[in-house]
């Protein structure tokens, strides 16, 4: 599994795997490497579906130039296709000591690391077994929403009991 993000002031990167959605700290820390182009990578062997993950992110707390990294926060992957712990927006998710009389220019010290959101890897493969795959181009994909039985209600086929 491929972990990757773009920051082009971050000073470090660290991948942060949670053993559980339970977990109040993460059971491993694993630092990305910066490639070109400023994106933070790493490539992992043996990540499974339900992998519960986030990130810190290293660099300058400088909310007046517009930098406000915290690794005391866990952030969640922009790209997840899955989360956990959605529990709302607190305090303690904010970068900045939330109320405080100088604003966001206070950095919070405080670990959101138990009741952060968690990015879940999600297998997004299909068991086509013996169909086939569709090969309609996304751009000439329509996909129509419909509640079944608005749409059925005065079907002739449909039974009167149903």
């Amino acid at each position: 599994m491929n972990f990757a993000l773009f920051s082009e002031h971050a000073s470090c990167v660290e991948l942060c795997l949670f053993p559980s959605r339970d977990s109040t700290q993460e059971s491993a820390t694993i630092a990305l490497v910066k490639s070109a182009n400023h994106v933070w990578h790493i490539y992992l062997e043996g990540v499974n579906p339900g992998c519960l993950y986030g990130y810190r992110v290293h660099g300058p707390y400088d909310p007046e130039n517009g930098h406000r990294f915290n690794p005391n926060k866990i952030l969640v992957d922009p790209y997840a296709k899955g989360l956990v712990r959605t529990h709302g927006l607190v305090d303690r998710h904010f970068a900045y000591r939330f109320g405080s009389s100088r604003e966001d220019l206070e950095m919070d010290p405080r670990d959101n690391a138990g009741i952060a959101p968690l990015s879940v890897v999600v297998d997004t493969s299909f068991p086509w077994g013996d169909d086939l795959r569709p090969d309609t181009p996304l751009n000439q994909t329509l996909i129509y929403e419909t509640h079944v039985k608005g749409l059925t209600a005065r079907h002739p086929e449909v039974p009167e009991e149903l």
